[in-house]
């Protein structure tokens, strides 16, 4: 039987927990103090016989942990592309997960089917992409990826006369898939996952954005089914392939597009940045990730397709026992069918809970921001002895050089150490970079200070190398 009286401790502990560990986030150091090897035995030491009270697992768990988290909701954190969490994503986060919804099902779940839909639909007219295009919340990019390429693979083969989902792969015409030489390796993942092999890389410019006239050439040795995937943020640049011409020569060989929009994408949402999307919506299906510019909680990547039949074919499916909503074929679908999962909980809702909190104008003021960041970084790291930004910054993403890939390094190593700040090392260009990435809403004038004096006192350091 359930209780309510039952969760008032256990909550009441993750709460108090949760603002111990939020209200330390803006000075504590950025980087854990412990390590995984360390926490083992902490963590487990075999399964008591015994249960333990919820409110002392949670206090047990919340001490246990506390040393090895890395606080990645820093305005100092630009490690990956990782962006903090909203107040309002955070709370509605909390929500969903009280609420319990097995969002698969409209009929089941309307509350947060409709929310879903409206956070959907908003994205959609943000982002500039066409009124109508269908909408899954997935994991993550990855995942969008994939939603997006099988959606891909499904609509090719059919105008090829083959049904991949009655005959599967096997004897079917072969899809050649075309990339930038610098897509993101989630790519070549989906694409693998999708059975459809790896892609045809095409050379790219100095800045990492594909060539149109290399992808034309590519799709012109070739005939068959063909998609071509084009970024929208570059993970060492922040460049955004040519959309226009690139899609126009997709466009000659019948080519399905996506684009890889991971963090990339909510640069049209903004004024200050929107030019760089341009031409974007007028590829096929889009993918990109809430968690990282839009600052909503891990688990809530972001599908986007024009072509609503090719998605809810390729995703998909029907029992007996499902219950459909009343709209049928003809109305919004039910969210089960435009993502890879049948049973997922409502993460659509936290995008709706941050637009909703953000408005128009917030978003907008959020994503120049933080190119606006990036910019000051890029300019006042590029001022000191010996530092070279290699990038040119357009958007969020900064990769600046020491000299030699030694120094480079023992930058990169000595700043994760020092624990101010977290910028983590890459290789770019044929050369080790200290790569930096913009995306927590929180980061600000004071953050930057900070994180250029932690980048000078790294040079002091490794002065020599």
């Amino acid at each position: 039987m359930l209780r309510p009286e039952d969760f008032d401790a256990p909550l009441a502990r993750a709460a108090e927990h949760a603002r111990r560990w939020l209200g330390s986030v803006p000075e504590r150091p950025v980087a854990p103090r412990t390590t995984a090897d360390a926490l083992a035995e902490a963590f487990d030491g075999g399964l008591p016989e015994a249960g333990v009270d919820p409110a002392g697992v949670i206090d047990l768990l919340a001490r246990t942990a506390e040393p090895g988290l890395t606080a990645m909701a820093s305005g100092r954190f630009y490690g990956f592309v990782i962006g903090g969490t909203l107040p309002a994503a955070l709370a509605a986060d909390w929500l969903v997960s009280a609420w319990d919804q097995n969002t698969g099902l409209r009929f089941a779940t309307p509350a947060v089917a409709a929310a879903e839909e409206a956070a959907g639909h908003w994205t959609v007219d943000l982002l500039g992409l066409p009124p109508g295009s269908d909408v899954g919340f997935v994991t993550g990019a990855s995942m969008a990826n994939f939603a997006g390429l099988a959606a891909a693979r499904w609509r090719v083969l059919e105008r090829a006369g083959w049904d991949v989902n009655a005959r599967g792969l096997a004897g079917a015409p072969r899809v050649r898939v075309v990339v930038g030489a610098e897509r993101h390796d989630t790519v070549d993942m989906a694409l693998r996952y999708l059975g459809l092999g790896a892609p045809e890389a095409v050379a790219v410019d100095g800045e990492g954005r594909l060539r149109p006239d290399a992808l034309a050439a590519a799709l012109a040795r070739g005939e068959g089914p063909a998609v071509v995937c084009l970024q929208a943020g570059n993970i060492h640049s922040g460049a955004f392939d040519p959309f226009p011409a690139a899609i126009a020569a997709a466009r000659r060989h019948s080519a399905w597009v996506h684009i890889d929009g991971a963090f990339g994408l909510w640069a049209a949402a903004s004024p200050a940045t929107r030019h760089l999307m341009e031409g974007a919506a007028d590829a096929d299906s889009w993918a990109t990730d809430a968690h990282k510019n839009l600052n909503v909680p891990y688990d809530c990547g972001i599908v986007a397709c024009r072509d609503v039949a090719a998605l809810r074919a390729a995703l998909g499916m029907h029992g007996d026992y499902l219950v459909h909503d009343a709209h049928g074929d003809h109305g919004p679908g039910d969210p089960f069918e435009k993502v890879p999962e049948l049973s997922r909980r409502a993460r659509g809702v936290t995008v709706w809970a941050a637009l909703r909190s953000l408005g128009r104008d917030g978003v907008a003021g959020l994503v120049a921001g933080l190119a606006a960041n990036a910019r000051q970084l890029a300019r006042r790291i590029g001022g000191l002895p010996g530092a070279e930004v290699l990038n040119d910054v357009v958007f969020s993403q900064v990769s600046v050089a020491f000299g030699s890939d030694a120094r480079t390094r023992a930058v990169a190593d000595w700043l994760v150490a020092d624990g101010r700040v977290w910028m983590t090392g890459s290789r770019w260009h044929g050369r080790a970079v200290l790569r930096i990435s913009v995306t927590n809403w929180s980061t600000d004038a004071a953050d930057v200070d900070v994180s250029v004096d932690a980048v000078r006192d790294a040079l002091a350091a490794t002065e020599g190398l």
